[in-house]
């Protein structure tokens, strides 16, 4: 496990370590507003696709976010409450 870890520690260096590589910005690069993947997909009406599929995916993400808080509240007033009893238990004695 010890020397996957390191592997992986090695592995995550050596990728930031390229990522660090400056590659030259052209004039023509500030010029191409066609994108022809986006265009495709737009063409295709696979666009819709995409878009929907992130909207599921966001909402997802959202509603489980929203159920954790939820929980975590419930966690926490019951914890100010067992802390409350506590309190009180120790005072009456």
């Amino acid at each position: 496990m010890k020397k996957l870890s390191l592997s992986l520690v090695f592995a995550i260096a050596a990728v930031a370590g390229f990522a660090q590589d400056k590659i030259p910005v052209k004039a023509e690069d500030y010029a191409n507003y066609s994108i022809e993947m986006a265009d495709q997909f737009r063409a295709d009406g696979k666009i819709y696709v995409v878009v929907a599929v992130m909207l599921v995916i966001f909402a997802v993400m959202a509603v489980y976010l929203i159920r954790l808080e939820k929980k975590a509240s419930k966690i926490e007033a019951g914890l100010e409450e067992l802390k409350r009893i506590r309190t009180e238990e120790n005072q009456a004695v």
